[in-house]
């Protein structure tokens, strides 16, 4: 049986220690250190000064975040061509930048192509090399590891040791079973059982397009780490990504897609997740059939590499580093064909609580809302509106049930107490059967 609130019980001291990451992006001396084609700065640059009109040399190295001796170089031999003109002085060996004519229309020329204008891409190849140096694949998954990611959450020794397995074979799983028993809690928190850091870039050059990788609303950026040399900050160090989609999915997110808005491409939702685990949330029930998405995913689930196609039709070659978890409420053996469990090689069931784990989870969760349960409360609400009716328990009802109490304490002004009346009221708002 699985769950997703109360605290497991204790276990005998283990080592949680985690390895640093191997990789570490040291700053480039040069350009040719950084793998950037001279034309690729060139065509950044050009689209800042377009966008932002005249810019002091620091502020173009700020914006690409590539060091600031490269860029001063490389914008005085923009000048030297008449590609920019200096406006004014911008403090100590620095000028504001400007456009001439000339580079007018070669920036307006690359917007044309691209609108992107933010940090300096990263080569496909770095980033290759990067993801092999932290592969899920070289993280030792230990039982304190896996105990101090599900903390706070009730997990059978039979549950934990198939998630433990399935971590330290880092493919996919199924997690199934009815809904309210934590499924989603607990592939949210798998990610963390790998350990913290982990570097991606900014941007990628994929096939000729500069792709926007690290994303604010799934990637946490870390604090920097003051004793550590110099970075070339192209890269942001993050927490292991755990990436959420649900019924929203389709096959265009898996694939390389433009923001209509910003007009830069975006990294596809796997891609974002490598390092990480990505979480198919509600599996069975997105806007494209359960084979389609497993068909487009045979490759990289058995191979752990990926092909993503670009606008100009190219087809590239990227990692697939990641735990995927599909999470449902439904069979595998209803969603899929026997082809596909194949490949999916472990089904972990979230069942239903014990009556005693129900209580558990009770006693656990009262006193974090400021509640106090009455003696005998929960035994009389499993016996008459559980057991009796032949309901089954969720992990989720002992928190929403006492949700409940507390509200309607707070409104009527009524003792903190989970009697048995109040637990009982709590009920009948609840359920919709009564």
């Amino acid at each position: 049986m699985t769950a997703a609130v109360a605290e497991p019980p204790a276990a005998p001291a283990e080592s949680s220690h985690e390895e640093p990451a191997a990789f570490f992006p040291h700053r480039p001396a040069t350009l040719e250190a950084a793998g950037l084609p001279i034309a690729e700065v060139e065509t950044l640059v050009l689209k800042i000064l377009l966008n932002r009109g005249p810019t002091s040399g620091r502020d173009v190295a700020r914006q690409i975040r590539l060091p600031g001796g490269l860029i001063a170089d490389f914008l005085r031999e923009l000048k030297r061509e008449n590609v920019v003109t200096y406006r004014r002085d911008a403090g100590p060996n620095d000028y504001f930048h400007e456009l001439t004519d000339v580079g007018a229309v070669r920036a307006a020329r690359a917007h044309d192509r691209c609108r992107y204008d933010g940090c300096a891409p990263v080569t496909l190849g770095q980033y290759v090399e990067s993801v092999a140096a932290q592969t899920l694949r070289s993280q030792t998954i230990t039982p304190a590891a896996l105990r101090d990611a599900l903390r706070g959450l009730q997990v059978s020794p039979e549950t934990f040791s198939q998630l433990g397995t399935a971590l330290g074979s880092v493919g996919a799983m199924f997690l199934y079973g009815d809904p309210g028993n934590g499924k989603t809690t607990i592939a949210e928190r798998l990610t963390r059982a790998y350990g913290e850091e982990l570097w991606i870039p900014r941007a990628l050059q994929i096939g000729g397009e500069t792709v926007r990788l690290f994303d604010a609303a799934v990637h946490e950026e870390l604090a920097a780490v003051d004793e550590r040399p110099a970075c070339d900050e192209r890269w942001v160090r993050i927490r292991r990504p755990t990436v959420v989609v649900g019924g929203e999915l389709t096959l265009e997110h898996l694939e390389l897609i433009m923001n209509p808005v910003s007009g830069v491409m975006e990294a596809p939702v796997q891609l974002k997740a490598n390092g990480g685990t990505l979480v198919i949330d509600d599996f069975g029930r997105q806007q494209m059939n359960p084979d389609s998405l497993l068909n487009r995913w045979i490759v990289p689930l058995e191979r752990g590499y990926d092909f993503l196609n670009t606008p100009g039709g190219k087809k590239v070659k990227v990692p697939f580093d990641l735990l995927t978890v599909f999470a449902t409420n439904l069979r595998p053996t209803d969603l899929v064909d026997e082809a596909f469990l194949r490949r999916i090689p472990f089904k972990i069931r979230a069942g239903d609580p014990s009556p005693a784990e129900f209580k558990a989870i009770f006693e656990a969760l009262a006193p974090q809302m400021g509640l106090t349960i009455e003696p005998g409360a929960v035994e009389a609400l499993a016996t008459d509106h559980f057991v009796s009716v032949d309901r089954p328990m969720r992990f989720c009802h002992p928190r929403d049930l006492l949700l409940q109490v507390q509200r309607r304490a707070s409104f009527e002004g009524l003792p903190p107490i989970a009697t048995t009346e109040a637990l009982t009221i709590a009920v009948k708002n609840y359920f919709s059967d009564l």
